[in-house]
C-alpha cells in the first residue's frame, strides 16, 4: 500500500461554514459574552467540604494541575448537548450545528492564542497529546533542545538521540547563553526549541520573546507549552515570535479531555498522519491512501465534540474577563507570596528569583514537614486543596531543593512486618515540595486561611494523628465521609 499526499481540495472538514450557519440562525450562540471588569463564575463556587472540626467552604489552591469549570462553560455544553450530532458526517440540522459549532470552536482558539492567518488548529486529547503530535510530526533528524526546567509533557516525547536537554539556569541570562550556546555547537538543518510560557513549578514567567528571538536567529522554530501561561495572560503567538503553541482545557476552566497544537502547518502536513482511521483520509482504495491535509490529517476518528465546545467557551470568556482575572490572581498571589515568605520555617522557592514575574503560584517547604503531610494536614484540618509532590517536573524541583534527603521523610522500619524490605522502608525519601495555586475560584478568606494554616503548621505541627503507609499519609479515626455517593 502506498501512501501519498496530494494538493489540498475543499473538503467537507475544510469547506466554508456559510451552509451550516444558514441553520443557526434560531440557535442560541456559543457562550455568553459578559462584562470585561466582572470575573468569570466557576461552578464550583461554594462547594463545602468536611474537616476534623466541621464543614467549611472548599479552599481550591491547585489550579496550576485542573481548574473548575466555568459557569458559562456548563451553559455552552447544556445549549451544544441539545443538538449533539455527527461532526462531518451528516447533512440533518443537528450535524450541521455540530459541525459549524465545531469549526468555530477552532476559530475561538485561534483567536485567543493570536495564531497567524495559515497556522493551523489541531484538536487533541491534552497537552502531553499535543507535544507528542509534535514529536511525530517533526522532520527527521531535527534537533530539539529543552530545559530540563521543562514538565514532563514537553521534556520527554523527543528522540532521545537528537534532544539537547539543558540544564536548570540561575537567571534570565543564564536561560539565554545555555541556549545561544547550545544552538551555534549544532548543525543540523532543523531545529526546535521547547520553551515554557510559565513554570509549573514556581510560576515564574520565561522570557519567551528573547528565548524566541535567540532561536530563530539561529534557524530554529520554538514551540511554546502556554498550558501555565493561558490562563493567566493574554496570548499572542506573532508577537511572542513562536511556531507552535501548546495548550490543555482543563489548565483554561474547561473539562478534561481536550487540547490544542496551534502552529506552522507544513511539518504537520508533511508527516504522517497522528491517528490512521476515517476522518483523516480523502481516499481509500485498492491502491493505496490518500491522507487529508490540515487539521483533519491529525484528527481521525470522531472528534470530542463537545470538549471543544467547553474549551472555545473557555477561551471567550478568559479574553472577554482578562483585565479582571490578571488583577485578581496579582493581588492574590501577591499576598499570598508576602506571607508565605514571612513565615519563619518556611522556605519558597524560585528559578531565577524571588521578584521576577510570575503567575500565582507559590511552592514551599515547610521545615521539619514532609510535603505530603502537610498537604494530608491542610485539607483534613483547614478544607484546603494543594498539590504535593514533584508536579511532574522532577529534575526541575530536584535543582530546586538540591534533591535534598530529610532524614524526618522516613517510614519507621519497627513498624514494616515485612523484615524484607525493612532496608528500602528505613532509606530517607527524597524531598518534594508543596505548591499553591491560585485562581477564579479563590477568594482573599481562601489566601487567609493557608496563610494560618501553613503558620500553624510550622509552628506546632499538625493537630491530627497521621499515619505514613506506602499508599501515604492516613489520618487515625479520620470522621469525614470519602465514599460518597455516585454521580449517577
Amino acid at each position: 500500500m502506498s501512501i501519498a499526499s496530494t494538493p489540498p481540495t475543499p473538503s467537507r472538514r475544510t469547506a466554508p461554514l456559510a451552509q451550516a450557519r444558514d441553520h443557526l440562525r434560531a440557535v442560541p450562540p456559543l457562550g455568553t459574552p459578559g462584562t470585561g471588569s466582572a470575573l468569570p463564575a466557576v461552578v464550583s463556587a461554594g462547594l463545602s467540604v468536611p474537616t476534623l472540626t466541621g464543614t467549611v467552604d472548599y479552599a481550591n489552591f491547585d489550579h496550576a494541575a485542573s481548574t473548575p469549570a466555568l459557569l458559562s462553560v456548563k451553559r455552552a455544553v447544556d445549549t451544544a448537548l441539545r443538538t449533539y450530532s455527527s461532526v462531518h458526517r451528516g447533512n440533518g440540522y443537528a450535524s450541521r450545528v455540530t459541525t459549524a459549532w465545531y469549526e468555530e470552536a477552532r476559530e475561538e482558539v485561534r483567536t485567543f492564542v493570536g495564531a497567524r492567518p495559515d497556522d493551523e488548529v489541531v484538536f487533541t486529547r491534552n497537552s502531553t497529546d499535543s507535544f507528542n503530535l509534535l514529536a511525530r510530526a517533526v522532520p527527521r533528524q531535527t534537533s530539539v533542545f529543552v530545559f530540563e526546567t521543562e514538565h514532563h509533557a514537553a521534556l520527554l516525547p523527543w528522540a532521545a538521540a537528537r534532544t539537547h536537554r539543558l540544564p536548570v539556569p540561575g537567571s534570565v541570562r543564564d536561560a539565554q547563553a545555555l541556549l545561544r550556546a547550545a544552538l551555534r555547537s549544532d548543525h543540523a538543518r532543523h531545529k526546535l526549541v521547547v520553551l515554557a510560557g510559565a513554570s509549573n513549578v514556581t510560576g515564574e514567567i520565561w522570557p519567551v520573546r528573547e528565548l524566541a528571538s535567540i532561536a530563530r536567529r539561529h534557524g530554529a522554530r520554538v514551540v511554546l507549552d502556554a498550558a501555565q501561561y493561558a490562563p493567566h495572560r493574554p496570548l499572542d503567538l506573532a508577537e511572542l515570535g513562536v511556531d507552535y503553541a501548546v495548550l490543555s482545557g482543563h489548565k483554561l476552566y474547561a473539562p478534561f479531555g481536550t487540547g490544542v497544537l496551534v502552529g506552522r502547518r507544513d511539518w504537520l502536513d508533511a508527516a504522517a498522519p497522528y491517528l490512521a482511521g476515517g476522518g483523516a483520509t480523502r481516499s481509500v482504495t485498492e491502491a493505496g491512501v490518500v491522507w487529508q491535509d490540515g487539521a483533519a490529517r491529525h484528527e481521525a476518528g470522531s472528534p470530542n465534540v463537545i470538549g471543544a465546545i467547553a474549551l472555545a467557551a473557555a477561551c471567550s470568556a478568559l479574553r472577554t474577563h482578562a483585565e479582571a482575572v490578571e488583577e485578581h490572581e496579582a493581588t492574590l498571589g501577591g499576598t499570598l507570596a508576602r506571607g508565605l515568605a514571612a513565615i519563619e520555617g518556611v522556605e519558597t522557592y524560585s528559578l531565577f528569583s524571588p521578584d521576577h514575574e510570575r503567575v500565582a503560584v507559590a511552592t514551599f517547604t515547610i521545615e521539619g514537614l514532609d510535603s505530603s503531610l502537610v498537604s494530608t494536614a491542610l485539607s483534613a484540618e483547614y478544607g484546603i486543596g494543594v498539590r504535593d509532590g514533584k508536579f511532574c517536573a522532577h529534575l526541575c524541583v530536584d535543582a530546586l531543593l538540591e534533591d535534598a534527603l530529610d532524614p524526618l521523610d522516613t517510614l519507621d522500619s519497627e513498624d514494616d512486618d515485612d523484615s524484607d524490605h525493612s532496608d528500602d522502608a528505613a532509606r530517607p525519601a527524597p524531598r518534594t515540595a508543596v505548591r499553591a495555586s491560585v485562581g477564579l475560584a479563590n477568594t482573599a478568606e481562601h489566601v487567609d486561611r493557608l496563610l494560618s494554616a501553613v503558620a500553624e503548621l510550622a509552628e506546632h505541627g499538625p493537630r491530627g494523628d497521621y499515619t505514613r503507609t506506602p499508599d501515604g499519609w492516613v489520618l487515625a479515626d479520620d470522621p469525614r465521609d470519602s465514599t460518597p455517593a455516585r454521580p449517577w
